[in-house]
């Protein structure tokens, strides 16, 4: 594919915007940077201090705990759902996705209403007390439910494109079933499980919602604990820049294993055979039931039980649907805009520094929302007081957070563009900014709008840069949800958790669906 582009400097007209954009954000690690080294020794006491080492270690341990159950789970569906015999294998593929609906605190939310202290299973038992549903086995049950589905869209879309020769040629040679996924099968998928690992990680450390909801010692906890409790905010900022570290580690870990990886060559467009379960069936059956159960059916009739208990109670959350659409959507358009020069530079003018830019533009999406947040409140309280709690600023906080989202749609679709067009664009006297407003925009607008709908749908949950960030009287779906729940009133938030669902629900079939072509049989 040709990706060089035209001849010659990059116009001045691409590359001002592009050197803004980038600027703008990496602004909130900057001046988190230049805030903890303010601090003077009390940073190195943060640092050193024994919770700080606790903090690490408990929020360590619930990254390795939902990462490993979201890649068994999600592995698991997706082998049985795209390379077996499995009964309704095409409903339990779409009823495995459509967790992603359903934000972490909705998740944790539900939990606590089906387990927790008065939940259903209490309820329905007859029981005084039950086990303990708060901390790490809460918070690990609620992360998973939310992000398993990365890795099953990821490794279902790899099962698909593997080529099933290799595995037909390795059954012929003897292999067992078993033999021939671990020898054979499993290689190839480890870059899209591996992928959704990351994704899963990092989710993990950035999630705000659950670990407060369920009480669990974790670094986003803290640092919003730190940040309302003290007027002096060092100890926030500092807690804030070690969760960036951690981030960082993640990354730099996922990038040397990628660097391990062998890559395999792409799948021809035809049907695996499917491999029989026999005996195994049942079991399958039931682990596909249990999966679709627990994190689906179970959160839902709950959600549904709040509802018909509190239909009196409740109000139908119009103007908090009004501002979350609101915030959300202007995010998409900003973050669809600005990632157009930044993408166009790196493919159409390849340097280091278009590169770089291009690299530097993705560092808002190993923030956490808490952080990119904090920092913000920090900045704006100290030399943009006009901009504290307005819209203009929460909706730059989602930019900053999510704006590697708009940027990989863009980038998708430019890959697929010929630059041959715009050449001959430029060679009809127009200019490169109107080049790529005529005649490029138009080429890879199906990329602007499938990274745009992600942003949206990312925003639309964001609950900590929410909390933060909101003006004044300014209540989303999110804020309403953790207002309520915080508060134990869970038949009042069983109404905005649907809502927001229901909002969400058409952006995540449509972005799933993309990338879910048929086979194409051979006879």
């Amino acid at each position: 594919m040709v990706r060089a582009g035209p001849r010659g400097r990059a116009p001045l007209s691409l590359a001002l915007p592009a050197f803004i954009t980038v600027a703008l954000l990496l602004l909130p690690l900057v001046y988190l940077v230049v805030r903890a080294g303010s601090g003077g020794s009390r940073v190195w006491h943060v640092l050193w201090r024994r919770s700080t080492a606790e903090l690490l270690w408990s929020t360590g341990l619930l990254v390795v705990g939902v990462t490993a159950a979201s890649v068994a789970v999600g592995v698991t569906l997706a082998w049985l759902v795209t390379r077996t015999d499995l009964p309704g294998r095409r409903a339990w593929a779409v009823a495995g996705t459509l967790p992603l609906v359903i934000p972490s605190y909705v998740a944790a939310f539900c939990l606590l209403g089906a387990f927790g202290p008065r939940g259903l299973l209490q309820q329905l038992l007859g029981v005084e007390r039950l086990p303990e549903v708060y901390g790490y086995l809460g918070a690990l049950f609620a992360l998973t439910l939310s992000t398993y589905p990365y890795v099953l869209l990821l490794t279902a879309a790899a099962l698909r494109g593997l080529d099933p020769a290799l595995e037909e040629a390795a059954r012929g040679l003897g292999r067992t079933p078993f033999q021939t996924f671990r020898q054979v099968t499993l290689p190839g998928l480890r870059p899209a499980i591996s992928a959704g690992a990351l994704l899963v990680a990092l989710y993990s450390l950035s999630d705000f919602g659950v670990v407060s909801l369920m009480r669990y010692d974790a670094l986003t906890r803290a640092i919003y604990l730190q940040y309302r409790a003290l007027f002096d905010r060092t100890p926030a900022a500092v807690l804030a820049l070690v969760l960036v570290a951690l981030t960082a580690l993640v990354l730099l870990m996922e990038g040397r294993s990628r660097r391990r990886t062998h890559r395999t060559s792409p799948g021809v467009a035809r049907r695996p055979r499917p491999h029989a379960l026999g005996r195994w069936k049942l079991p399958a059956l039931a682990f596909c039931a249990a999966v679709v159960g627990a994190f689906l059916v179970v959160p839902t009739a709950v959600l549904v039980h709040w509802l018909a208990r509190g239909v009196g109670d409740g109000r139908l959350p119009w103007r908090e649907t009004l501002n979350s659409i609101t915030a959300s959507g202007l995010a998409a358009v900003v973050a669809a805009v600005a990632a157009l020069p930044v993408a166009f530079l790196a493919h159409r003018y390849p340097a280091f520094w278009t590169r770089l830019l291009e690299r530097l533009s993705f560092a808002g999406n190993a923030l956490p929302g808490i952080v990119i947040a904090l920092s913000l409140v920090f900045f704006a309280a100290n030399y943009a007081s006009p901009l504290y709690q307005t819209l203009a600023l929460l909706v730059f906080a989602y930019v900053v957070r999510f704006l590697p989202q708009a940027l990989a749609g863009v980038e998708s679709a430019l890959a697929s563009v010929s630059p041959r067009v715009e050449e001959a664009s430029r060679a009809l006297g127009r200019g490169p900014l109107r080049t790529v407003a005529t005649v490029t925009v138009p080429l890879v607008r199906p990329g602007i709008y499938a990274g745009a709908a992600l942003v949206f749908l990312s925003a639309l949950k964001e609950l900590p840069a929410t909390l933060l960030l909101r003006p004044i009287g300014f209540d989303t779906l999110a804020t309403e949800i953790w207002g309520l729940t915080s508060v134990g009133a869970y038949s009042r938030a069983a109404v905005p958790a649907l809502v927001l669902i229901a909002v969400s629900a058409p952006f995540v079939y449509l972005l799933s669906s993309r990338h879910e072509p048929e086979p194409v049989e051979h006879g």
